[in-house]
């Protein structure tokens, strides 16, 4: 089979003005960036039309073996107009860290695509460089004021905003600024995010509009005064400038799938750091634009589908009618103990002891009330054997399943999954029946141990001392009321990443809480979460390149 890059680049583009008009758009509501993609004007979408039903893709705990989330959500998409149902696909964007280093793009695999490929997974319209731009914008003026007076006394050790660039780099991780004397600015320590955890990418998620993202950022928290009261970007009179660096980011991006579904691609969040799902502005315009809409939220339901319910779907109102949970043979193989190498042999065994982890997902899909359908994205390695045990085990257990091949088939490959899909949004709609698993009313420490004993199944959560400490402030800062964002490891459902499957009887430790008030959450640290990752001993990018104009090692 070809590779995902040949296939992308083998495809038969449509103009994405023809794209448009499959839903109902025009040259003149589009911002055209060449001839394949575009950035859509919202103020001229109809607001009056009826929304779409929302359909979310979500998977089982991540693993090397991989699990095809996005690659699947494509396909359904694709399933569901080759059914004439008209579908929307909303997606993430793809983060240069990633893509040049281990874990891949995000424009789905095989036949299963989202093109043009190579655009999307480098610069494509410009949006994370935008956000870059205006968050450093912000510290460039926070660090001037403080350099030029610091009339608000601004404690230049309790600036909690970082500096960011959209690419894994270990070691700016930690740095001190300001050296070469006075005219340089006052010494300081600082660090380094990826663009993706930025507060400035999470507002962007979930502003509903230009003027929404202006009163978001405005009251983003930046730093703290020796008296330890907060400053926000209002403070510093940055709001403006950002809202105008990030005016033509805050429009979604229209492109294709490979056979030609309409596609937004806007946002892209990490999910083990941030809040990992497409931005609000994307999500509601699709939702306008089609009778259905197939979304994704970022690695597993403990992280994504968890915050693209309780937060996401909060803050915007929305309904999700249906959840896919995607697993493979392979990845529950691992979380029944198989190494990587051998997941190629066939092993029963190890799959049925691997399948608690499926389970516990979805008992967690039915605490918000949602119906949902098991996709299992079929490798060419899995076995008959182990093809007929699982189907079996989910049809015993009475779990809507389908068998999924769109990497290798495309849209002909999901037709099963979309026919059980639209079955079970026919006889229990979830948009009518979902619910948050927590009030934001409840404190701090309630909302994590719900989510913590709920979604992960910990026996208990024990807080750090500056945890502790952190929740008093917090409220008496008026932040108490604030949905919980969880930074925790994605390759397991408690917070050590070496433990796989459905762990039992393990404590989550919260080291410490970070407000992120424009986004409006408060984020939970558990474990060794880095905001900043490093590239792997060979990276992705040592293979790249362009030979005869052409991309060459893109995936």
């Amino acid at each position: 089979m070809l590779s995902d890059l040949e296939i992308a680049q083998n495809a038969e583009i449509v103009e994405i003005k023809k794209i448009a008009q499959k839903v109902g758009l025009t040259e003149d509501d589009l911002e055209l960036y060449g001839k394949y993609k575009a950035k859509i004007n919202v103020d001229r979408i109809d607001k009056e039309r009826k929304d779409a039903k929302l359909i979310l893709v979500t998977a089982i705990n991540p693993t090397p073996a991989g699990e095809g989330k996005s690659t699947v959500t494509i396909g359904l998409a694709d399933s569901l107009n080759r059914m004439n149902k008209n579908c929307v696909v909303a997606l993430r964007e793809p983060s240069f860290g990633p893509v040049m280093g281990i874990k891949g793009g995000a424009t789905g695999g095989g036949y299963a695509q989202v093109v043009p490929m190579e655009d999307i997974n480098l610069h494509f319209t410009g949006d994370l460089h935008a956000i870059t731009t205006a968050n450093n914008a912000i510290c460039a003026m926070l660090d001037n004021h403080i350099q030029q007076g610091n009339e608000l006394g601004i404690d230049p050790t309790r600036v909690v905003i970082h500096r960011c660039l959209d690419m894994n780099d270990r070691a700016l991780r930690n740095i001190v600024i300001g050296l070469g004397g006075p005219t340089n600015g006052k010494p300081r320590e600082d660090h380094f995010d990826i663009t993706v955890a930025s507060e400035v990418m999470a507002i962007l998620c979930l502003a509903e509009d230009l003027e929404d993202f202006k009163k978001r950022i405005g009251r983003m928290v930046i730093a703290y005064t020796y008296d330890k009261k907060p400053i926000t970007v209002n403070d510093i009179k940055a709001s403006g400038a950002v809202t105008l660096i990030m005016r033509d980011a805050l429009k979604p991006n229209l492109v294709q799938t490979l056979e030609h579904t309409p596609t937004l691609i806007h946002g892209g969040p990490f999910a083990n750091i941030a809040h990992g799902c497409n931005s609000v502005i994307a999500t509601k315009t699709a939702l306008k634009m089609g009778d259905y809409v197939v979304t994704e939220a970022g690695f597993g339901a403990d992280l994504g589908a968890e915050k693209f319910l309780d937060i996401k779907c909060r803050s915007a109102s929305l309904h999700p009618s249906c959840v896919v949970i995607v697993a493979t043979i392979r990845a529950l193989k691992m979380h029944g103990g198989v190494e990587k190498k051998d997941l190629g042999k066939e092993n029963v065994e190890a799959l049925i002891k691997g399948l608690p982890n499926l389970e516990k997902h979805i008992e967690n899909i039915k605490k918000y009330h949602l119906p949902y359908v098991i996709a299992i994205n079929k490798f060419i390695s899995d076995s008959s054997l182990e093809v007929e045990t699982l189907l079996n085990w989910a049809k015993e257990n009475n779990h809507p399943v389908s068998l999924t091949e769109v990497f290798t088939k495309g849209g002909e490959g999901g037709l099963d999954l979309a026919s059980k899909v639209l079955n079970e949004i026919s006889l229990h709609d979830g948009s009518k029946t979902f619910a948050p698993i927590y009030d934001t009313n409840l404190s701090i420490e309630e909302k994590i141990n719900t989510i913590c004993k709920e979604i992960y199944g910990a026996s208990r959560v024990e807080f750090s001392s500056l945890a502790k400490n952190q929740m008093e402030t917090f409220k008496l800062n008026g932040w108490d009321n604030l949905p919980i964002c969880m930074a925790k490891t994605q390759y397991s459902l408690s917070d050590n990443p070496k433990l796989l499957g459905r762990p039992k009887d393990f404590v989550m430790t919260v080291r410490e809480l970070k407000p992120s008030i424009g986004a409006g959450f408060i984020v939970s640290l558990c474990g060794e979460i880095m905001t900043m990752p490093g590239l792997p001993k060979v990276p992705a990018a040592n293979n790249m390149d362009v030979v005869d104009g052409k991309a060459v090692g893109l995936f």
